[in-house]
């Protein structure tokens, strides 16, 4: 593929193209980030970066990587953070062990002010409801910010 404003390819992580929603009537709605997907520890990971300029976009693959490269225990600081805001006080450690097996990650964004967002999906069905899923946002540092539900 030929990097357009519309898309790029990265040698690692593959294409990238920009986020598009098509409404009724053939209209459709132009996003501010590019998506793409990559495979970690064997699972697919959708990705969403936070620009809708190409070449911000491709800047942002540095932080991408860095997240990929922990990516374990990225996810397990998640997990943690989600059961910590929504456990109680008295959350057993065997809590937290459940959360990371049941909570996966099925969305890593990476915004331009270094912050990342991960996404995750309740694998089992037993922590949100259905349509909703918890989010973490972590620091240029990799530090909890927010823990967040969404729907």
């Amino acid at each position: 593929m030929t990097d357009s404003p519309d898309a790029f390819t990265h040698a690692w992580f593959g294409e990238f193209r920009r986020a598009r929603t098509e409404l009724g009537a053939g209209e459709v709605l132009e996003h501010d980030w590019y998506i793409g997907n990559v495979v970690v520890g064997g699972a697919e990971i959708e990705v969403m970066l936070g620009t809708g300029d190409p070449v911000r976009a491709r800047a942002l693959l540095p932080d991408l990587e860095d997240v990929v490269g922990t990516f374990a225990a990225l996810a397990r600081t998640a997990s943690d953070a989600v059961v910590t805001e929504f456990g109680g006080a008295e959350t057993a450690p065997e809590e937290f062990d459940d959360a990371a097996q049941d909570l996966r990650v099925s969305t890593i964004e990476v915004r331009e002010d270094g912050t990342v967002v991960l996404h995750l999906e309740d694998t089992c069905g037993q922590h949100f409801l259905d349509g909703y899923w918890p989010a973490v946002s972590l620091s240029a540092e990799r530090k909890v910010l927010e823990v967040s539900v969404e729907a």
